[in-house]
C-alpha cells in the first residue's frame, strides 16, 4: 500500500477535516497536491474562517466537489485576509485590528440627541 502526502499552504497548517475529505477521495487530493502552495492556503482559509460548524461541514463538501471539478480557487472569495489586507472584513475584530479613521472616532459613532420641531 503506497501512502500519498496531502500538502498544505504557505500560512496556515491543513486542519484534520480537510485531511478527512482527501484521504476519503483520491481524485480531490490529486487535484489539491496539484495546486501551488498559495491556492492551497486560499483554500484552507475559506474553509477554516466560518464561524459555524454547519458553514464548515458545507465548505468541506464543496470543497471536495469544486477540486473534482478542476475549480483551483475558492469562488466568491476576497482571498486570504492574512494575504490580502483588504479582505479583512472577513476575520472578526479580535484576529485582524482594522484601522479607524480619525474621523470616525468611538464617540463619532454614538448615537446623537436630536430634537424635532413640529409645526402646528
Amino acid at each position: 500500500m503506497t501512502q500519498k502526502s496531502i500538502l498544505s499552504g504557505t500560512t496556515h497548517r491543513l486542519p484534520s477535516d480537510m485531511q478527512k475529505v482527501f484521504l476519503a477521495d483520491a481524485d480531490s487530493l490529486e487535484a489539491w497536491n496539484s495546486l501551488t502552495p498559495l491556492a492551497r492556503n486560499e483554500w484552507i482559509c475559506w474553509v477554516t474562517i466560518v464561524k459555524k460548524a454547519e458553514t464548515r461541514q458545507e465548505h468541506l463538501i464543496r470543497l471536495g466537489e469544486d477540486l473534482r471539478k478542476g475549480k483551483r480557487r475558492p469562488c466568491c472569495w476576497p482571498g486570504c485576509p492574512h494575504h490580502n489586507p483588504k479582505a479583512g472584513k472577513w476575520l472578526p475584530n479580535s484576529a485582524i485590528k482594522r484601522a479607524r479613521p480619525k474621523s470616525q472616532s468611538r464617540n463619532s459613532l454614538k448615537s446623537t440627541k436630536v430634537t424635532v420641531v413640529r409645526k402646528k
